[in-house]
């Protein structure tokens, strides 16, 4: 992508940003009660959702499952969130900041500074913990926003994203969700719907370039990100929170149809675009399948 158009892109995603942005902390009231008998999401994004165990719990612990999969998902979100600022950061260390393109990037990252402190302060609201990703996980996320450049950098942001899109639009429409969760969702889908189009542009302007070998690694680094996000997306702590054997829990979880149909249809965009890039293909593309985005 020429310069002009890396730059023409930037400007208007920065007076977008100056229209429409938020601070969570004022714009949304956190002295408001939580309502009672609503869910924390939409209950058929639950990973256990069309399960037997599902049918087995009560309207209470269903709740009580889909508030705590919420903070779970958010939690992860904060991991990957400060991942995906230091990769962003390293990116434009030695760029020049008068460019929009910098300053853009300098919006995003203080996007995702305020979105954090957002999903913090929602598992917070709710008693949760905060949820992380733990042993494995979290040192191939140390290993990757040291390491990550290329396409990959910003097709891994995409990857978190994309699927979090679809679903945080569904849980904003639905009102049998909790007014907070619904707030929260509604700040993310506006602010990342930037930061999605920011780095598809980056991901095609530096896919086009690449060497072969280059291609097959990114590929296989892409692939194996996937799956780690998703794998991690409802940490096992929230089954036995909700009284659930977590063994037992996760092996539902994991062969659930109805789940694996939400991933896929969540990630179809997301899919689409990286195979147009060239970014899914070969080997690699079983790994996508067992992340169920495939």
């Amino acid at each position: 992508m020429p310069r002009h158009d890396r730059e023409t892109t930037a400007r208007r995603l920065l007076a977008s940003a100056a229209k429409t942005s938020y601070d969570p902390q004022k714009d949304i009231d956190w002295t408001e009660p939580l309502e009672e008998g609503l869910f924390g999401l939409t209950p058929e994004w639950s990973s256990l959702y069309g399960t037997h165990l599902w049918d087995q719990m009560s309207e209470e612990q269903r709740i009580r499952l889909t508030e705590l999969e919420f903070c779970s998902i958010s939690g992860v979100g904060i991991w990957f969130e400060m991942i995906l600022m230091q990769m962003v950061i390293r990116d434009i260390y030695d760029q020049d900041p008068a460019t929009k393109h910098v300053q853009f990037a300098l919006t995003e990252i203080a996007d995702e500074c305020r979105h954090s402190v957002m999903f913090a302060m929602t598992a917070e609201k709710f008693g949760a913990p905060s949820y992380q990703p733990t042993g494995a996980s979290q040192e191939l996320g140390r290993l990757f926003k040291t390491l990550a450049k290329g396409p990959d950098l910003y097709a891994s942001i995409l990857v978190a994203e994309e699927v979090l899109d679809i679903f945080q639009r569904e849980v904003i429409e639905d009102e049998r969700v909790q007014p907070l969760t619904r707030a929260v969702s509604r700040i993310h889908v506006v602010e990342e719907a930037r930061h999605m189009r920011f780095a598809r542009d980056e991901i095609a302007r530096r896919a086009a370039t690449m060497s072969t070998r280059e291609r097959l690694l990114q590929r296989g680094v892409l692939s194996i990100v996937a799956n780690v996000i998703i794998h991690n997306l409802v940490q096992p702590e929230v089954y036995a929170a909700c009284g659930l054997d977590v063994k037992e829990a996760t092996r539902a979880a994991r062969a659930n149809e109805h789940y694996t149909a939400k991933l896929t249809h969540a990630a179809k965009g997301l899919t689409s675009f990286l195979e147009d890039v060239r970014l899914i293909g070969g080997p690699s593309r079983r790994l996508w399948t067992r992340a169920r985005l495939i």
